[in-house]
């Protein structure tokens, strides 16, 4: 048996998405973003704050038989910018994607200010610009900098 064997903490998928390099106690939010809450009947992983040699602890998603598009991407990008999903089929890997985050994003949060027209029962849906040091409301502005998943509409 080899190290790597060992430190095998979450079995393979045969085809589906990985989602590795997640920041330690966002899985939870990465499955929110994904809309799986177990009633769909996906296969899902977690592995929660696992020993990472170069980010201290991580966590890790596994989610059989589904392949994540573009869209989704772009929107794990706003909770986990350093993540690496590999699409597997049949146990191996067959396509490394890399996430970059997308100019905007509408629907996913919420905005923090009361006074936002998001947030006075008008059927406005949110829309944020992504910035390098945040998101940004497209209405009024408001600027949130740091615990974005605070604020997931989802």
């Amino acid at each position: 048996m080899t190290e790597k064997d060992t430190e095998l903490r979450i079995s393979k998928i045969r085809d589906g998405t990985v989602i590795d390099h997640v920041p330690a106690g966002e899985a939870l939010h990465v499955l929110a973003i994904l809309g799986i809450d177990g009633s769909g009947g996906e296969g899902v992983s977690l592995g929660m704050n696992v020993p990472s040699e170069t980010m201290g602890h991580k966590d890790i998603v596994k989610v059989e038989g589904r392949e994540m598009s573009q869209a989704e991407l772009d929107v794990l990008s706003l909770i986990a910018p350093d993540a690496t999903v590999n699409i597997v089929r049949d146990y191996a890997v067959a396509e490394k994607t890399e996430i970059e985050p997308p100019e905007q994003v509408a629907g996913l949060l919420s905005c923090p200010n009361r006074h936002c027209i998001t947030n006075a029962g008008e059927p406005v849906e949110t829309r944020f610009d992504v910035l390098d040091e945040g998101v940004r409301c497209a209405y009024c502005e408001t600027i949130v900098r740091e615990e974005i998943t605070d604020h997931l509409a989802v």
